[in-house]
C-alpha cells in the first residue's frame, strides 16, 4: 500500500503505514544490511534485472518485514505478502506465483515453516523463473510447466537453522539483523512520537530505550502505552517519571524483562536448582509455548548473559541470581 491511499485505510492500517521507513534513508540501524543492499539493489537497477533473492532473518521485531517493503519501495516495483503457514499446498504457491509481474517482490514471512513438498515448487521458480503444475488423474495426469516472470523472492524467518540446505542455498543474499543499540532506539522513538504528536522528554526516550529489549516492535509498543498513561494524566509531555510509572505497571524491568521473563528464570532458579533442564520442562512449568520461549524470549535473555543453552539443556549464569539479589551457589 502507498501513503496516496491512506485515506481508503483502516487506521490501524494507516498507523502502521505511517510508522514503517519506506526507504533506506529513513530506516534506523542495520548499517551493514542497510549499506550492502543500496550496493545490491542500485547495481540491479543499473543492469535492469530483478534483484538476487534475499534471506533475513534474526529475532522477530528488528524489522524484517519493514526491510522487504523497503526493497521493493526502492527497486520500484510492487510487493506481495505472505506466510508460510498460510501455504499449506502447492496450488497455494502457485496461485502466488502465477500472479506476479515482472520484477515483483514476494514476500514470504515465517518462511521456515512452508512444508517440504510445497519448498519443492520453490526451486525452480527461483532458479529458473517455472513452475511444473501436475494436472489430471490417473492415466490422463500430465505435467505443464508455466513460466513465470523475472521477480525477487525475500524470505524471513527467526528459525534460519530450520531452513533445509536446498532452499537456503538458493538464495544469493543472506543477512542477519541484529539487536539494535540503545542510540538507534532513540532515533526511532524519536520518529514514532513525531508520527504521533506527542513530545517527550530525552531522558525518558532514553528510559524507554534501555527497556525495549534492543528491539524497535516493542520500543513502539511500549511507547504507545507510555503515551497512554501521559494522555490519561492529562501530560502534554512525556516525562522521566511518567516513563518510569507506565513502564513499572507494565512489569518491565530496567533490563526489559517482562513477567514472562521474569517466570522463565525464577522456574529455572526456583525449580530446578538454576538448571539444566530442557525447554520443554520449563514451558510446561509456567505455562507457554516452547516455541514461543525459543523464538521470542530466549534471544535476548542469551544476548544479555542471563541464561546458557549446554547439550543437557538451559542453564541460568549468576547474573541472573544478581539481578533478582538472589545468592548464587557454585554447583
Amino acid at each position: 500500500m502507498n501513503r496516496e491511499g491512506i485515506l481508503d485505510a483502516t487506521f490501524q492500517e494507516v498507523e502502521e503505514i505511517t510508522l514503517r521507513p519506506q526507504s533506506f534513508a529513513e530506516y534506523v540501524g542495520q548499517e551493514d544490511l542497510k549499506q550492502n543492499l543500496k550496493v545490491f539493489v542500485g547495481a540491479a537497477k543499473m543492469r535492469e534485472e530483478s534483484l538476487d533473492h534475499v534471506l533475513l532473518y534474526g529475532p522477530p521485531g528488528l524489522g524484517k518485514t519493514t526491510m522487504s517493503m523497503i526493497i521493493a519501495n526502492e527497486m520500484g516495483t510492487n510487493i506481495k505478502v505472505t506466510t508460510g503457514p498460510s501455504i499449506e499446498k502447492t496450488g497455494d504457491l502457485v496461485a502466488v506465483l502465477t500472479q506476479l509481474e515482472a520484477g515483483d517482490v514476494l514476500f514470504i514471512d515465517e518462511i521456515h515453516r512452508i512444508p517440504k513438498v510445497v519448498e519443492e515448487i520453490l526451486y525452480p521458480a527461483m532458479e529458473d523463473y517455472c513452475v511444473d503444475v501436475v494436472i489430471g488423474k490417473d492415466a490422463s495426469t500430465r505435467s505443464v510447466r508455466i513460466d513465470l516472470p523475472p521477480f525477487t523472492l525475500v524470505g524471513a524467518t527467526t528459525r534460519a537453522g530450520d531452513l533445509s540446505a536446498p532452499l537456503r542455498d538458493r538464495f544469493g543474499i543472506i543477512s542477519k539483523l541484529e539487536y539494535y543499540q540503545p542510540e538507534d532506539l532513540i532515533k526511532i522513538i524519536s520518529r514514532t512520537a513525531g508520527v504521533y504528536n506527542m513530545e517527550m522528554e530525552e531522558e525518558a526516550k532514553a528510559e524507554l530505550a534501555r527497556r525495549s529489549r534492543g528491539t524497535p516492535r516493542i520500543a513502539n509498543r511500549l511507547f504507545r502505552r507510555v503515551r497512554d498513561f501521559a494522555q490519561f494524566n492529562g501530560d502534554t509531555t512525556i516525562t522521566l517519571a511518567r516513563t518510569q510509572e507506565a513502564l513499572g505497571r507494565l512489569k518491565v524491568d530496567h533490563l526489559g524483562l517482562d513477567d514472562v521473563d521474569h517466570k522463565y528464570l525464577l522456574g529455572i532458579i526456583e525449580r530446578f536448582r538454576g538448571g539444566p533442564v530442557g525447554l520443554e520442562s520449563i514451558a510446561a512449568s509456567i505455562g507457554e509455548e516452547p516455541m514461543t520461549l525459543e523464538d521470542v524470549y530466549e534471544p535476548y535473555l542469551l544476548q544479555t548473559g542471563l541464561i546458557k543453552r549446554t547439550p543437557r539443556g538451559r542453564v541460568v549464569t549468576e547474573m541472573a541470581y544478581q539481578h533478582f539479589n538472589i545468592p548464587y551457589h557454585t554447583k
